[in-house]
């Protein structure tokens, strides 16, 4: 078994009284720690993306609600004060599905409680469990991936994947990125091609630097040679993660996602989505449904502040895309498996 030189890095971290998270706005350049100590800090990192990745968004938000209600413990008002925090906290992003689901747990929770300094433990039990269920679900994903990738007997291979989903977007070891993880530890792996994730760039900046500083095989590729990388026949799965995925198994994640299921299936390579079940949204029929975020201009025309395009010209900078359900081969989740998704196969596995 290949052996790792580095443990995957763990991003966010609690200490009672902050929130620590690694700033992946600077990686990996430089590693600095944002400090939060209230909820409106965690706000702030979600949304200028200093915390990304849409398990970890829902762990970091937990995780404010936390500081918030430690923030108004002992006064009259908490109630409302806490319930102001968690709105603010749920809109800072409003297309991963995991940060209103990790909210919404804990204001479930709060039905129960009657005095403030209580809520603060309950809500801290909570936010620490959800924090631990999603490195154990993620291992536990991994091994379920990374069997149905060695089943065909065809390995090693070479797998490409897009955005980041390793331990920095989760709350340990990865969705994605943890099944090629488990993939290169049972020997089945010859390389991981990463795209570069424009305009962001979180493949090259991230999941590049997760993976070379634990010794696996990376290969950057910008995202135009996806198809051509394809084409030589030695990638045989394409492995993403997910923000939502609907009802029907239609899947919203990183801008870029949508084209490479088709370049995949093209090819003849099988495109697998690992991800929590709480990034599934029974609720939602559709991919057509979800509203896709879209950020500032700047990012597609500046680099490190630097202008690379034409002042005022129109840009078009979705965060995300919706792949549909027929290019799915296989969605894994902590919970089971669903191979080539539809509305009664997600609804048999996630019904409830």
């Amino acid at each position: 078994m290949p052996e790792a030189t580095h443990a995957p890095v763990a991003a966010i971290v609690w200490e009672q009284t902050q929130l620590r998270l690694l700033d992946q706005r600077l990686l990996p350049g430089q590693e600095v720690w944002c400090h939060c100590q209230d909820a409106q800090s965690v706000v702030q990192a979600i949304r200028d993306m200093a915390v990304r990745g849409a398990p970890a968004i829902g762990i970091a938000a937990a995780y404010g609600v936390v500081l918030a209600a430690r923030q108004c413990q002992g006064q009259a008002d908490w109630r409302q004060q806490l319930e102001q925090a968690m709105n603010d906290l749920a809109a800072s992003r409003p297309t991963a599905v995991n940060l209103c689901w990790a909210i919404n747990r804990l204001r479930d929770l709060l039905v129960s409680q009657t005095e403030s300094a209580q809520a603060v433990v309950a809500l801290e039990e909570a936010a620490i469990a959800m924090h631990r269920d999603d490195e154990q679900g993620n291992r536990l994903m991994g091994e379920t991936a990374c069997d149905l990738m060695l089943a065909s007997g065809e390995y090693p291979f070479a797998v490409l994947t897009h955005c980041n989903t390793g331990s920095l977007a989760c709350g340990g070891y990865g969705t994605a990125l943890g099944a090629i993880r488990s993939l290169w530890r049972r020997g089945g792996l010859t390389r991981v091609y990463a795209d570069e994730t424009r305009p962001w760039l979180q493949g090259s900046r991230l999941t590049a630097w997760e993976l070379q500083r634990e010794g696996l095989p990376v290969v950057l590729n910008a995202d135009g040679a996806a198809a051509a990388i394809l084409r030589r026949g030695e990638v045989k799965w394409v492995i993403v993660g997910a923000d939502r995925i609907t009802a029907n198994g239609d899947v919203a994640n990183k801008i870029g996602t949508y084209g490479l299921a088709i370049l995949a299936r093209h090819h003849g390579v099988r495109f697998m989505v690992v991800a929590h079940s709480a990034t599934v949204d029974m609720a939602t029929a559709r991919g057509s449904e979800i509203v896709i975020e879209e950020r500032e201009d700047t990012e597609l025309t500046q680099v490190a502040g630097h202008s690379i395009a034409p002042a005022g010209v129109v840009t078009y900078n979705p965060v995300f895309d919706v792949t549909p359900a027929d290019l799915v081969d296989v969605i894994v989740t902590e919970k089971g498996v669903v191979r080539q998704p539809t509305c009664e196969k997600m609804l048999a596995l996630f019904a409830g």
